[in-house]
């Protein structure tokens, strides 16, 4: 199973890992209440690639981003 990296990593409000490849931002992804179309989309994304479905990590990291900025939980980098 390919780990899916995110280049550059997005960072999220969080006391643990951020969002820098596939599983961490599962990880990030099941602990946000706010959870619309974009928290669907990423967590669908996410698992389906972990699952090994062959999908760019560039898509699966919009999504992501997505999705933060949809909970609030987006850092803008610096």
């Amino acid at each position: 199973m390919a780990t899916l990296w995110f280049v550059p990593p997005v960072f999220v409000k969080t006391e643990t890992e951020g969002g820098s490849n596939a599983r961490a931002a599962l990880d990030q992804l099941r602990t946000w209440t706010r959870r619309g179309p974009h928290w669907h989309k990423a967590w669908t994304l996410c698992l389906s690639a972990l699952e090994g479905d062959p999908i760019d990590s560039h898509v699966i990291r919009k999504a992501f981003v997505a999705a933060a900025k949809d909970a609030e939980m987006y850092l803008s980098p610096e």
